[in-house]
């Protein structure tokens, strides 16, 4: 019998395909209009504030994630702070940028998995080694994927009884500093959790670590009415869908699902193809939002999906399927770069992160009128 998601998907698929139900009238409103993108550096947060009010706003974006992790002047563990990392003076300066236009901002920093990238190791496991929960897993001078490790990305032990301290910490000193009801903690892509050789994790079950981490953030951050929100990829079962190991889970982590808290935001990603889990998502209770990158034309596809989901469904659905929010995995300075032209890549001219972005607003506004 087929699994539960598989069936979500495919029934939708064909039930949005239908020629008669793209006759119906659209729901004219999209709770979120998002922007993900890494935080400035400090020489680029006047050039981002202008960016802001010149061309987010006008756009009616209504909600801005920045991807902060320790570029931030830390008080609470100073030890952690990058080389180069923003002033509360110039983070002040975007919180006050989108309070004047009507924006929620919302802080993220990895939690649990993304401590290390390509050959080198993310501040937190670099000054707390003893939280790693692979130490026998050693960074290569050079990277290369696949490996015989199967490192992607080091994780932090959930279970290492100091790691909340410090995370916990860092997270309400960041909240406090950006003047928010929000926070996004990551948690995609976690290929290390529950491995046989921590002394701690040995023998648990990946979704229950899983679902306990995430529960165990969210109820922290709902002790100063802060919500919680995380990238969707690690609930989504990659055997089953297809999807495999990057998009969706194959390490077991799908089944936290039914695990966690309903109140958690999902934030649904995919890049290559427009697949429809923002479905499984909302019939699961979570509220979610659908994320491109920098394919245009599956941008607009999925923006149309989100549409036609607000559109269909029963009143205690609709609002579950929240909005879109384009991604950016360049740095701020980077995208604004490509996004004035300033510097354009030469190999590729369609799809691009700012093609993918105006096309997602232009279709919003075409759903809108």
């Amino acid at each position: 019998m087929a699994k539960p998601i598989a069936i979500f998907i495919i029934f939708f698929s064909l039930y949005f395909g239908n020629t008669a139900f793209s006759q119906l009238a659209t729901d004219k409103t999209l709770p979120i209009r998002g922007f993900c993108i890494a935080a400035p550096q400090t020489d680029e947060v006047e050039a981002f504030v202008k960016f802001i009010a010149e061309e987010l706003a006008p756009r009616k974006v209504n909600t801005l994630i920045l991807r902060v992790d320790y570029n931030y002047q830390y008080e609470s563990h100073p030890e952690l702070r990058n080389e180069k990392a923003l002033s509360k003076a110039e983070v002040k300066k975007m919180v006050d940028i989108c309070r004047k236009n009507q924006i929620r901002i919302i802080p993220q920093v990895n939690l649990l998995g993304h401590q290390s990238w390509a050959s080198g190791l993310e501040n937190l496991l670099k000054v707390y080694p003893q939280f790693d929960e692979t130490p026998h897993v050693k960074m290569p001078e050079k990277y290369k994927w696949p490996n015989d490790d199967g490192l992607y990305c080091k994780s932090y032990c959930p279970l290492h009884p100091d790691v909340h301290s410090i995370v916990f910490a860092v997270m309400d000193e960041i909240c406090d500093a950006f003047e928010t009801d929000a926070f996004h903690a990551g948690m995609d892509e976690v290929f290390y959790i529950g491995d046989d050789k921590c002394p701690r994790c040995s023998g648990h079950d990946k979704a229950e670590l899983f679902a306990g981490e995430l529960n165990l953030i969210s109820n922290h951050l709902a002790q100063k009415n802060r919500q919680l929100w995380i990238w969707g990829d690690r609930l989504i079962d990659g055997k089953t869908t297809g999807m495999g190991m990057w998009e969706a889970s194959m390490n077991n982590t799908h089944r936290a699902i039914d695990l966690i808290y309903k109140d958690v935001v999902i934030c649904d990603w995919h890049y290559e193809r427009p697949d429809q889990t923002a479905v499984y998502f909302a019939t699961k209770g979570f509220n979610v939002v659908t994320c491109p990158w920098r394919n245009p034309e599956n941008a607009v596809k999925q923006t149309q999906d989100m549409f036609r989901y607000r559109a269909s469904v029963t009143p205690e659905m609709k609002d579950r399927f929240q909005g879109m929010m384009q991604t950016i995995w360049s740095g701020a300075g980077q995208f604004m770069d490509e996004f004035y032209g300033r510097k354009t890549n030469q190999k590729e001219s369609v799809n691009t992160q700012t093609n993918c972005f105006k096309a997602m607003i232009t279709e919003i506004e075409a759903q809108t009128k």
